[in-house]
């Protein structure tokens, strides 16, 4: 058996940066057509670079928090992928902002609920039509967070990320008679992404790789290649499962 994603179709939320730009690029080297979706930057880069592997490519601007945008998107896409999408990465979110709770309002709680987790539930339920054929896989963007509890400020985030978790785990269940799988992975410190480019301090990125075994930081491709093997016939078995893609920072 071989990574072979020849004839097969994915979506993947937040693609054009970060981990989801890599994801989607990993994809396509592995014979994928892949449809993106993005927020605020634009995704002409990441288009012609899966252009240039000779997959096809789409890319749609898309608020993962609204639901009828996501209905409608996904419909578009899923017809320019010859009407049916096999692979959905839930790829989309954001810290926001570190905000203790004594100092969170709603608005804020619900905007990183909304963005993280409440987004993969909207963009399941608007692919799972499109997921026909007998064969599928969603992975799911979780975080190292959900698992420990995260930094300072994002007790949100460690909530929505966590959600995920759930949602994975239900999922797989609900899904598995339709050859569904259902998986997620949890990234630690990943270098290079606009999130920990935002959000972590450099002293902050010292101290953590500092503590870890393997002495580094991770990169988008360590996570691309967790996605990759997730996404194909290698993980056959595989459902409901966390990937911990840390370094050695957490173990199960």
């Amino acid at each position: 058996m071989k990574l072979d994603l020849n004839s097969r179709t994915a979506v993947v939320t937040g693609g054009n940066t970060g981990l989801g730009r890599a994801i989607a690029l990993a994809l396509a080297q592995a014979g994928a057509d892949v449809a993106l979706t993005y927020f605020s930057n634009t995704s002409d880069q990441t288009v012609a670079d899966i252009r240039a592997l000779g997959r096809r490519a789409l890319a749609a601007q898309l608020d993962v928090t609204n639901s009828a945008e996501v209905d409608r998107v996904v419909a578009e896409l899923a017809r320019g992928l010859n009407g049916h999408i096999d692979i959905l990465i839930n790829n989309a979110g954001h810290l926001v902002g570190r905000v203790p709770l004594s100092e969170m309002n709603d608005e804020h709680w619900h905007q990183v609920i909304d963005v993280n987790l409440s987004s993969a539930f909207y963009c399941t339920r608007a692919v799972l039509p499109h997921m026909h054929t007998g064969w599928g896989r969603i992975v799911n963007m979780s975080s190292l967070a959900g698992r420990n509890g995260g930094g300072p400020g994002t007790v949100a985030y460690v909530a929505a990320k966590a959600g995920l978790l759930g949602l994975t785990r239900g999922l797989a269940k609900e899904l598995a008679p339709q050859g569904i799988t259902v998986n997620a992975v949890a990234p630690g410190l990943i270098l290079e992404t606009p999130f920990h480019d935002t959000f972590t301090t450099t002293e902050s990125k010292r101290t953590t790789i500092a503590a870890l075994p393997l002495k580094r930081g991770g990169v988008p491709d360590d996570v691309a290649g967790a996605v990759l093997f997730l996404a194909s016939d290698l993980a056959s078995f595989i459902t409901g499962e966390v990937t911990e893609i840390n370094g050695g920072a957490w173990f199960v």
